[in-house]
Parts: C-alpha cells; sequence; structure tokens
C-alpha cells in the first residue's frame, strides 16, 4: 500500500502549525462534505482522507508518530519493541538505524510497501521473518480501529429543538439524534463508528464537530439570547405595547413611559434549550433602541419646538 501524504491531503507543508491544520481542515471539510457532494463518491472519499488526516495531524502526539512512522504511526511503539527484542537477539543487525528516519514519511523519505495497513503481523513476518509469528504466544495482539473525525454544518434555529440526522461515514448510513442546544464547536463521541479494528480488535469511535451557523437577529451565549428591538419615539415618551419575535413566536411588551435608549428588560425562559435538561430555557435579553423620526411635516415640527420651549 502507499504511503498516504497525510500534509499532501490537507494542502500544507510539515512546517503547518496546529491554527493552520485546523483552518485547512475546515475548509477542505466543507468543499467535500457528503451534503454538499451528494452521489459523489470521489468527494467522498476525498471527505473521508480529510477526516483521517486531520484526526492525526491534529494531536501533537500522533503526529510526532506519524512524521517518523508515517502512516502506521498507530504501531510505533510495537516497532519499537520489536526492533530492540530483535537488538537483544541478534537476529536482525542492521535494520535499526534505518528504521528511525526513512520509514513512512519520516524526515527521511518514505516507505512504500506491499503489505496492507489492516495486517500489522504480516508486516512482522516480512520485516522478522516467519518467527515473528510463532515466538509471540499464538494470538496476535488487537488493536483498536482508528478514530474518525468529522463535521456537521447546522443552523441555529436547526438546534433549539431535538432533531434526526442520517450521515453517511464510510459508505454507512449512521442515524443520531442531536439534542437541542449544542453549541458551535461543540464535539460529541459517536462509539464503534470509527475505522475496523485490527486482528479483531474494537472499531474506533466517531468524533463529531457541530459548526453552528447563525443566520438570525439574535445572538448567542450558551442558553441565552440577546436582541436588539426599535421601538419609536412616541412609546419610548408615552409608553405603549409592543409585539417582538422569539424562537418560541411572538410576544407582546409593554413599554414603560420615559424609556430611556440602551434599556434592557429580561424575558425569562425565552431563551435557547439548555444542552441535555429537557425543558430548561435560558432567557431572552431586550435591548430597547430608539427609533427617531424621520421627514417631519411643518406641523410635528411645530409641535415639537412648542414642546422645546416648555421644556425650557
Amino acid at each position: 500500500m502507499d504511503f498516504i501524504d497525510y500534509y499532501k491531503i490537507l494542502e500544507l507543508d510539515k512546517s503547518a502549525s496546529q491554527a493552520d491544520i485546523k483552518k485547512a481542515y475546515r475548509r477542505l471539510a466543507r468543499k467535500y462534505h457528503p451534503d454538499i457532494n451528494p452521489n459523489d463518491k470521489s468527494a467522498q472519499a476525498k471527505f473521508q482522507q480529510i477526516n483521517e488526516a486531520h484526526e492525526v495531524l491534529s494531536d501533537p502526539e500522533k503526529r510526532k508518530k506519524y512524521d517518523q512512522y508515517g502512516k502506521d504511526w498507530k504501531h510505533a511503539e510495537q516497532f519499537q519493541n520489536a526492533q530492540r527484542q530483535q537488538s537483544t537477539q541478534g537476529g536482525f543487525s542492521g535494520f535499526g538505524g534505518d528504521f528511525g528516519g526513512g520509514f513512512g514519511g519520516g524526515p527521511q523519505g518514505a516507505y512504500s510497501g506491499d503489505f496492507s495497513d489492516d495486517t500489522f503481523s504480516d508486516f512482522f513476518e516480512q520485516m522478522f521473518g516467519g518467527g515473528a509469528r510463532t515466538r509471540g504466544a499464538g494470538r496476535q495482539p488487537q488493536y483498536k480501529g482508528q478514530d474518525l473525525n468529522a463535521e456537521l454544518q447546522l443552523n441555529l434555529r436547526d438546534v433549539y429543538t431535538s432533531q434526526k440526522q442520517t450521515l453517511t461515514i464510510n459508505g454507512k448510513s449512521i442515524r443520531l439524534t442531536i439534542p437541542a442546544g449544542v453549541e458551535n464547536g461543540q464535539t460529541i463521541k459517536i462509539k464503534g463508528h470509527g475505522g475496523p479494528g485490527i486482528q479483531g480488535g474494537p472499531k474506533g469511535d466517531l468524533y463529531l464537530t457541530f459548526n453552528i451557523i447563525n443566520n438570525t437577529d439574535f445572538k448567542r451565549e450558551k442558553e441565552n439570547l440577546y436582541k436588539t428591538v426599535e421601538v419609536d419615539l412616541y412609546k419610548t415618551i408615552l409608553g405603549g405595547e409592543i409585539t417582538v419575535d422569539t424562537f418560541s413566536g411572538k410576544v407582546k411588551l409593554y413599554v414603560k413611559p420615559e424609556t430611556q435608549p440602551g434599556t434592557r428588560v429580561k424575558l425569562k425562559g425565552k431563551g435557547f434549550p439548555k444542552y441535555k435538561k429537557e425543558g430548561q430555557y435560558g432567557d431572552l435579553y431586550i435591548t430597547y433602541q430608539i427609533k427617531m423620526p424621520t421627514n417631519l411635516s411643518p406641523s410635528e415640527k411645530e409641535l415639537f419646538e412648542e414642546l422645546q420651549k416648555l421644556r425650557s
């Protein structure tokens, strides 16, 4: 199997910072997301490669192993142990000097072998001979499958209520319930929906990150919402009733006489759902902004002038 260059997949070089990796992942994940490219097998394959590359390079420890061991970074410890064992037994001299830098995307080159990434024991048999199988207890070590990362883009109104979504990961459909109140950037783990295990090991997990797009007039801070509402001059002076929009429908508010610009009122329980706390909501804070009259008629100007004289 040819070496897969995760840096190339994310269109980066090896000097990329963690911020560069995150930025590249978000950009490419949006571009090749299955929801944007339905029925496009090549885009789906590219999307999976992007997630795999991000999963490795975004973790400093995994990235370090990958830079040294390439695609088989997950078995770095086993490689090192086997190498030390061979050195002490004198059964494979000369291998250790090239192993550290020349394998799989390390700084000195890339290894392109014929072994499958699903048969780790076959690799050892090729490198150390058939004895590598028989020197153990007769049972091959099991390894958990690779964890996968995916991003799901939703609108703010989509997460005001719990909803069901079907995702396609590695050609498989995963149906899950998204609880109301998830936040932008929040990541949840879906156990057992990652890559296949090695030698009968457990499957990896899927880490799903939410990208919440706010295309509303509300500002969200956790479970609380904030909104600015225009109130005409006359109501702020004399008082009166106005109608405002909330996420759960329209409500009527009474504006007190002589309300000042920037006055804030709280609508208890009219905010956003609290994550995984059914029936509990934050608050909605309304800030009044005075809407000044324009295109005044001569009579209106005269009345304001009279008012000015009275106030003086």
